[in-house]
């Protein structure tokens, strides 16, 4: 059974057959279709037969169905990540406008972007694992997500940097750019090693900043010092290569869902996964240039 969670699984992991696409072959025209990818699995694989063909033309048991309608191409992957994103930047510009962090109601301002953060990471779980996208559930995460960041980013124009929330967008449009072509041009290969060590370093780099943060709690100051000073810096830029390394695993969770005929409806996942990525990505970059602009 496929992992229903894109944050861990980046939706291709199959606990069965592997990530999706590794080692697999591509479909060849005219012919059964092979590999281990879920997208193209006879048996088990909802995505790999047509409901309304006859069994014994099912695809491995004689004659390929005929091709399924309704498959995610990449307009519909660049429709949704532009809803989800343009949600985003809607309700983070609103935020940023209509809760001002100035002294008279900062703490309004924080209590509300706290809570739509709150919001934010339930919505996102509850999507993560459900075994089909409710559009109606990514939308509202944008939303409150949006939310937290316009709080954020003002907070940070305020009273760090006004340059600091254009270099930070900046840093994170590069950031997709650069990954994407390193990615068409195969200078990043995704394989199921490269799978493992992204996950890996990515539990345990959330592991430590939650750790941080309970020391944080209980101390006060900055915890044990992993968003601060010289090792705030090495930790941002470990956190924005994490990102890259996601935008990797999207891009190949998008290039196999096209390639293996996947629902229209996948497309909805891969925006809402790219939208993680961009924010997860942005935030890091937010902090590390805080982190520089404020020891200027």
């Amino acid at each position: 059974m496929r992992s229903s969670n894109p944050v861990f699984s980046r939706r291709g992991f199959s606990r069965d057959n592997g990530y999706a696409g590794f080692n697999a072959q591509q479909p060849q025209a005219g012919g059964p279709v092979v590999g281990n990818d879920p997208y193209t699995q006879g048996a088990g694989n909802p995505y790999a037969t047509n409901p309304y063909a006859p069994a014994d033309t099912q695809l491995g048991a004689g004659p390929q169905a005929p091709a399924r309608p309704n498959v995610m191409t990449i307009d519909d992957v660049v429709a949704r990540t532009a809803m989800t994103l343009g949600t985003v930047v809607v309700t983070a510009v609103l935020s940023w406008v209509l809760l001002p962090v100035d002294e008279a109601n900062i703490g309004k301002s924080y209590g509300i972007a706290i809570g739509a953060a709150l919001v934010a990471i339930v919505l996102s779980l509850i999507q993560a694992f459900k075994r089909k996208p409710v559009p109606t559930l990514i939308l509202a995460y944008a939303a409150f997500e949006g939310v937290f960041l316009g709080v954020i980013s003002s907070a940070v124009s305020t009273y760090i940097s006004p340059g600091t929330v254009m270099q930070a967008v900046l840093g994170t449009m590069c950031v997709f750019a650069g990954v994407l072509i390193a990615y068409k041009t195969r200078l990043i290969r995704v394989n199921r090693r490269f799978y493992g060590f992204v996950m890996a370093a990515a539990m345990g780099f959330i592991l430590l900043m939650v750790v941080n943060l309970l020391f944080a709690v209980i101390g006060g100051g900055d915890g044990l010092g992993f968003r601060s000073g010289g090792l705030g810096i090495l930790f941002g830029v470990i956190g924005v290569l994490l990102g890259a390394c996601f935008l990797a695993l999207d891009f190949k969770q998008v290039e196999d869902g096209i390639a293996y005929g996947a629902p229209r409806e996948e497309s909805w996942l891969a925006a809402f996964g790219l939208t993680l990525t961009l924010v997860w990505i942005y935030l890091e970059m937010l902090r590390l240039l805080s982190i520089l602009n404020g020891n200027d």
